[in-house]
């Protein structure tokens, strides 16, 4: 594909505190900014608009995440403020800012306006409202089960549809890693009760989709089977959204008796030193996810990864570590699964060759490129046209 000139795209996002979609969207953002290109986001703000900003991004603060009639009341301003701006791409990742985008978007000249975007990052519930994710001219699938939802369930042309899974950079979960001394006295002054034990960790913001209860019950089977050497890490924020769940969980913890064995992290930014010291990390939310980044992280670095054997997860483990593949919502698999890695010493991780963040990034970039390039060509055939004799 020949060189486009630098082009200028916004990306769509509902707020940017934490998450794949939103390490996602910064990802292309800086992708973006070292090909030479202009990058805006457009989001509801959060803690990592700092980052965005600092990798050469512009940042705009628009409330379009929540569901509500009356966000889409924001249609004729966005397309003015679009219009305004003049990006080449729109891309948007999210449906509430797809809805908006969309019907703003529709309204554009259709001679000039900004091609459309859309990836799939969730597999939702089947609904007109999650078949906005199918509108764009060009449809990102994070995963072949993201690819096979908009197929069967928003009717995309499998032509519109560009299979492009998400990735790690290697550089920042590296083979082998091991934490520094500082880390690790750092961490042992903050949670003493974990030294000394092997650690079973469980990624992800507070939330029912995550299934926290199976971490629960695993470490009370372990220990109730002798294997007392075994602690539970619940890494992940919580929102006020989230405030009784995460009251049911700790009430779990203290009916099932490992109170002590338990420690719930909150929000951390050093991911890849906990991953590193962990002996097992899970993947076992309650319904399948299109990707899994919390399940490619640990892997890269070699930690073994054990889940349920759906979605996005069910593709990672299947490619790096099949051993870990456990039965859709099957505890008692999930912990004999669990036993089996910690017992063995020799248990190997497949190293990363396909999930990686350089491909993601430049199969991104060749898709805005390849709309425009489509662009130029029907502007040149149109021009052909009006030069004809009548």
């Amino acid at each position: 594909m020949p060189p486009v000139s630098p082009i200028k795209v916004v990306q769509f996002v509902p707020n940017l505190n934490s998450g794949g979609v939103e390490r996602g969207t910064l990802e292309i953002a800086q992708a973006l900014v070292n090909a030479g290109h202009e990058s805006h986001v457009v989001s509801n703000g959060g803690r990592m608009v700092d980052e965005l900003t600092r990798q050469g991004s512009i940042h705009h603060q628009w409330a379009l995440h929540r569901k509500s009639p009356t966000t889409l009341l924001k249609t004729a301003t966005l397309r003015r403020w679009l219009e305004d701006l003049e990006p080449d791409i729109i891309h948007v990742r999210s449906r509430m800012p797809a809805w908006v985008v969309w019907l703003a978007w529709r309204k554009m000249n259709p001679a000039t306006r900004p091609r459309l975007v859309t990836t799939l990052h969730g597999l939702h519930s089947v609904s007109w409202y999650s078949k906005i994710m199918g509108r764009g001219e060009r449809v990102i699938a994070v995963s072949k089960v993201a690819e096979r939802y908009l197929c069967d369930h928003c009717g995309v042309s499998p032509n519109n549809i560009r299979l492009i899974y998400r990735g790690t950079d290697p550089s920042e979960f590296p083979r082998n890693y091991r934490p520094s001394e500082q880390w690790l006295k750092a961490w042992a002054a903050q949670f003493p009760q974990l030294q000394g034990k092997r650690l079973i960790c469980l990624p992800g913001r507070i939330s029912r989709l995550k299934a926290h209860h199976h971490l629960i019950t695993s470490l009370q089977r372990l220990k109730a089977e002798g294997t007392t050497d075994v602690a539970g890490l619940i890494v992940g924020g919580k929102d006020a959204a989230h405030e009784a769940y995460f009251r049911e969980l700790q009430a779990q913890v203290i009916k099932a008796g490992v109170a002590e064995d338990i420690v719930f992290a909150g929000h951390r930014s050093d991911m890849r030193e906990i991953y590193a010291i962990s002996s097992v990390v899970l993947a076992v939310s309650n319904k399948a996810e299109s990707f899994g980044r919390t399940a490619l992280e640990p892997l890269c670095i070699g930690t073994p990864v054990v889940g349920f054997d759906i979605g996005g997860v069910g593709e990672i483990l299947a490619a790096m570590f099949p051993a870990g593949r456990v039965p859709n919502q099957d505890s008692e698999a999930l912990c004999s699964t669990i036993a089996a890695v910690l017992a063995d010493a020799s248990v190997s991780v497949a190293e990363n060759t396909e999930f990686l963040l350089s491909n993601m990034c430049t199969q991104t970039l060749q898709t805005y490129e390849e709309l425009m390039l489509e662009r130029s060509s029907l502007s040149e055939a149109d021009n052909t046209r009006a030069k004809l004799p009548a």
